[in-house]
């Protein structure tokens, strides 16, 4: 496929079947996000694969907080899940769009490594002397994890598959870091879920906002500042 064929039809799929993800599938979606850009080439992401039902289970059960079986009638979908906190928030069933991300045979779990970036900067061909987060007004590792999780996207487009980036709420951050065993220097990023496509999956009612274009009052292009349309 054609990579502006895959950019166009990669969209979030929420969705899926009961088909396997193929082990070849899979790991060159993996590989494709070992080609994404990193500052210093410090290559800080990692990828924590749940495949098995088990795996999959506990990452929900850590990040939803929900009961089953799913009860039906709730409402519709987003794409960052506002579960209920434990400590304050009873468990609620699934809504619509859980349910159908929960049919997800593959969770890629998106991890930046701070850490790395820190240590890679301070070796002596950066001239850094110190780890001083201070000196990264942007978080490159996150940027750089970000990046990398769009390779998977749009590989899991040219492969056949589905795909959505999904967020993990923030209090349930350190059961996932427990869960998965990361160390405390990773950042999750997010969560990429693989599989394909169900027929009756649903595009997010947010496409109704429009896409925003180059030019025009909305335009995202500028020519020299801000708010100058694109020559």
């Amino acid at each position: 496929m054609e990579l502006s064929d895959a950019i166009r039809r990669r969209r979030m799929v929420r969705t899926y079947t009961d088909a396997p993800v193929a082990d070849h599938d899979l790991r060159a979606c993996l590989e494709a996000a070992t080609r994404a850009p990193s500052a210093g080439f410090s290559q800080g992401w990692d990828f924590v694969v749940l495949r098995s039902a088990d795996a999959r289970a506990g990452f929900w059960s850590a990040t939803a907080e929900v009961d089953l079986p799913v009860a039906s009638g709730e409402p519709a979908d987003a794409s960052l899940r506002a579960a209920p906190d434990p400590d304050t928030e009873p468990a609620r069933a699934p809504d619509r769009w859980l349910r159908g991300v929960m049919t997800a045979p593959v969770l890629v779990v998106v991890c930046a490594d701070r850490d790395r970036y820190l240590d890679r900067y301070a070796e002596p061909d950066k001239g850094w002397s110190d780890r001083d987060e201070a000196r990264w007004p942007v978080p490159y590792w996150d940027v750089d994890a970000g990046m990398a999780a769009l390779l998977v996207l749009l590989t899991a487009v040219d492969r056949g598959l589905g795909g959505l980036f999904f967020g993990v709420p923030a209090h349930a951050h350190e059961r996932v870091h427990a869960l998965l065993g990361l160390r405390p220097g990773h950042r999750l990023v997010g969560v990429v879920a693989l599989g394909h496509p169900a027929e009756h999956d649903r595009r997010s009612p947010s496409l109704r906002r429009g896409r925003r274009g180059l030019d025009g009052p909305d335009g995202v292009a500028h020519e020299g500042r801000l708010g100058l349309p694109l020559a």
